[in-house]
């Protein structure tokens, strides 16, 4: 537990113990790594602002960003140089997650469940920028290791009780102890309710966490046991901005009206996740070790979502020029009188049910012999996935914007897919200190991938398809120690194969509404990463730290969603070659009650090669340096706390992030129809300030309080294009001519000023 005068810091550069491989080693000081190291200790996630691990990464990590797509605070995209770790099902994923060594990417779309992590058993989170290969497929913008506490690290009781906006609450709790025979237990849980800050938001979960285990002699172990469960509610995008054909005018939506509002409902998910993993170490003397993983993790997701009805859409193609005083429809292949027309349903249930297995084991022999350090491994891990989307027939109250089931309608199966997948990686990594100031690491990792899955319909299944992905990926590295100095410089390459999702929705003459949906099975490419960073440090006796980094990723073969010209639907597709590169500055340090810390990124995220990129109702011919949607290019952060007296901390946080081009909009136009319409309906840039106090009443006790967007400020974190089929709050109706539907900017409103009061217990 943080006292008052203990201020939290970031550390960027300290020498810390760092996990160098997907499995616990001996670790390596980060001060000889070839690349930065961002870590965060669990006494910074509680104390910075955010009501979660997200919200601190957000405020306190550099090159960190995210997007609100669907307004929950545990269902955010976030993203890092470019590279996300989504919970979302088909975002383009490029971030390898690790808890404790197993991997927490999910098999079925690589997505990363927030809301399953136990956040407060977490000891450190240590975020590693680069395509680095021994961290094994997926890890082309980086790699997040979680690492938990024990009895041995965190003894006593902790608890962390809090009340906010929203009638938001949390509770954690934690216990660890040990003894004198190197027995030692820890167990830490979670529950989180809120009604939300945006209508009809409310969203709940829990988590508990276990680990006992033993240390004795050369031999450690444990066991750990990881439960979750939660119900979030994500209501999405809000339509603002919308263009006018026939008047040539822009308009104000939804949005800008009412951002606490909703534009369907429900947008429910329920998410189950456990899991079981046992550590074992042999120590081989002081400089040997052999480590050994097994794992078994299990989890399932169930989604419902409200929508305006497809057929409703078609009927008014079919009727759109609507109906004569007797009723009788004006349009020669309109066969629906207006009264058989107010009868039909408005609204379709769309949902989903996921249940995916996987298990896995892992081997790492780390060792420091002379001026060698060196780590050998390999891991294994299978996966058994079962998927099914759903829908049924219902009715869509405009008033509230809420779909209800029609219960005499069926729940008809849309399509769905089973399979799974076996994974092999051998990996090998050596930090070589050719002197005392020079030390050069070099790495290598085979991946090979077999997939097979089986595709069905309402027409039946489809044969068994089977895919193979196999990869040696190499990286290397060095840095030069001019007195505090250190100039440091990588490559790296690294690989991600496509997923059952991406493989069973990859025609675009058959495409599918994601999250929901899988059509035909033709083959992708595998992503090819190739990284390389270049950069210089400065520490002096950790009160000040200096790191600047440039960094560029090149995706070759990149697999991105593309939006087919139909509403929700699309398919995955290769993309020819994406770009991501830039540059990280971070300063930071303490000076007797001050400590500070000020990060900026760079960010420039373009298309690399021609194309078409598919984008709702649009079709975008993508050119070489053109930005790709959703990513800001400019990213600056600034942390400050004070110890006003030994029992008093005031700190806060300021964030200034820039606009972002958004999806849809790519080239300046908002409508392939009028192509001479051009509009920058980028989403504008924002500055946000948080606050913070804390007071120690005694060694035990601290009460804090935390306001994040004092100011209120109204900002959006995404943006996309598409067609409004209920503007000013009614469906498009009949008497509406087809395809005059506005064009509209959507957008993810972030959340209005957020108060949380709370206290923090240790014995």
């Amino acid at each position: 537990m943080a006292h008052a005068d203990e201020p939290p810091q970031v550390v960027n550069l300290a020498p810390v113990t760092v996990v160098p491989a997907p499995l616990p080693g001996l670790g390596i000081d980060a001060a000889i790594l070839p690349y930065p190291v961002q870590t965060l200790r669990y006494d910074e996630q509680r104390d910075a602002a955010g009501a979660n691990l997200v919200g601190v990464m957000n405020t306190r990590l550099t090159g960190v960003n995210i997007n609100d797509v669907q307004g929950s605070p545990f269902q955010t995209d976030v993203t890092f140089h470019g590279f996300r770790a989504s919970p979302t099902l088909g975002a383009a994923q490029g971030i390898s997650v690790y808890l404790d060594g197993v991997r927490v990417n999910e098999p079925f779309g690589d997505i990363v469940s927030w809301d399953m992590l136990p956040e407060f058993a977490f000891e450190s989170v240590s975020l590693l920028p680069g395509a680095n290969p021994v961290f094994g497929p997926n890890t082309l913008g980086g790699a997040m290791v979680l690492t938990t506490k024990s009895g041995l690290s965190s003894p006593g009781f902790d608890a962390d009780l809090s009340y906010g906006s929203g009638a938001r609450k949390r509770a954690d709790l934690s216990y660890g102890a040990s003894n004198a025979q190197g027995w030692h237990f820890f167990m830490a849980g979670t529950t989180f309710n809120e009604n939300g800050w945006r209508r009809d938001s409310p969203g709940q979960l829990g988590n508990l966490f276990v680990k006992f285990g033993r240390q004795h002699g050369d031999d450690d172990w444990d066991v750990s046991a990881l439960y979750g469960s939660s119900r979030l509610i994500g209501n999405g995008l809000l339509p603002g901005t919308r263009y006018d054909d026939d008047s040539g005018t822009f308009a104000p939506g939804l949005y800008q009206h009412d951002r606490r509002a909703i534009y369907t409902a429900p947008d429910i998910t329920r998410s189950r996740a456990a899991e079981l993993a046992t550590h074992y170490t042999h120590h081989f003397g002081q400089d040997t070790q052999l480590t050994a993983l097994l794992y078994t993790r299990h989890t399932r997701r169930d989604t419902v979502n409200g929508d305006a009805n497809d057929d409703y859409e078609d009927f008014v193609d079919d009727c759109g020029a609507g109906y004569d005083d007797a009723g009788a429809p004006l349009q020669d292949d309109c066969d629906v009188s207006r009264g058989q027309a107010d009868a039909l349903h408005t609204g379709v249930l769309n949902s989903t049910l996921s249940r995916q297995q996987g298990q896995g084991a892992g081997l790492n022999l780390s060792t420091h012999q002379g001026a060698h350090q060196i780590a050998v491994g390999a891991t294994f891990d299978r996966s058994s996935v079962r998927y099914a989307q759903y829908e049924q027939d219902a009715w869509l109250d405009e008033a509230n914007r809420v779909v209800y089931a029609d219960a005499a309608a069926p729940v008809d199966f849309v399509s769905g897919v089973g399979g799974g997948s076996n994974a092999v990686g051998i990996y090998a990594t050596d930090t070589w200190a050719i002197t005392p100031s020079t030390h050069v690491t070099g790495s290598l990792r085979w991946n090979d991938l077999s997939l097979r899955s089986r595709l069905s319909t309402d027409d039946g299944a489809q044969p068994m398809q089977r895919n193979a992905y196999r990869k040696l990926n190499p990286a290397l590295g060095v840095t030069q120690a001019l007195g505090r100095w250190v100039l440091f410089a990588d490559l790296a390459q690294s690989n991600r194969a496509p997923t059952v999702i991406e493989l069973g929705c990859a025609d675009p003459a058959q495409p599918c509404r994601l999250p929901t949906g899988l059509q035909a099975d033709p083959p992708l490419r595998q992503v090819v990463s190739r990284s390389g960073q270049l950069g210089v440090r400065w520490q002096d006796a950790d009160r000040l730290d200096f790191n600047a980094t440039l960094y560029r990723t090149d995706n070759q073969d990149d697999i991105l969603f593309l939006s087919a010209p139909t509403t929700q639907q699309g398919y995955f597709a290769n993309v020819g070659r994406t770009r991501y590169q830039g540059a990280d500055l971070d300063l930071g340090g303490h000076q007797g009650a001050w400590w500070w810390h000020v990060g900026y990124s760079l960010l420039l995220a373009t298309y690399e090669s021609y194309g078409e990129l598919m984008a709702g109702d649009r079709t975008i011919d993508t050119r070489p340096g053109m930005r790709i949607a959703g990513l800001p290019r400019h990213n600056l952060k600034f942390a400050l706390d004070w110890n006003a007296t030994p029992k008093l901390t005031l700190g806060g946080d300021l964030m200034a992030v820039s606009s972002s081009v958004s999806n849809g909009n790519e080239d300046g136009r908002i409508s392939d129809d009028d192509p001479d319409v051009r509009a920058d309906w980028s989403t504008p840039g924002y500055l946000l300030v948080n606050l913070r106090a804390s007071y120690s009443l005694t060694a035990a006790w601290q009460f804090y309080i935390r306001v994040d967007n004092v100011f209120g400020r109204r900002y959006a974190t995404y943006g996309a294009v598409a067609d409004d089929v209920l503007p000013d709050g009614r469906l498009i109706r009949p008497q509406v001519a087809p395809g005059e539907e506005p064009a509209t900017l959507f957008v993810a409103p972030g959340a209005p000023r957020l108060v949380t009061a709370g206290v923090r217990l240790h014995f």
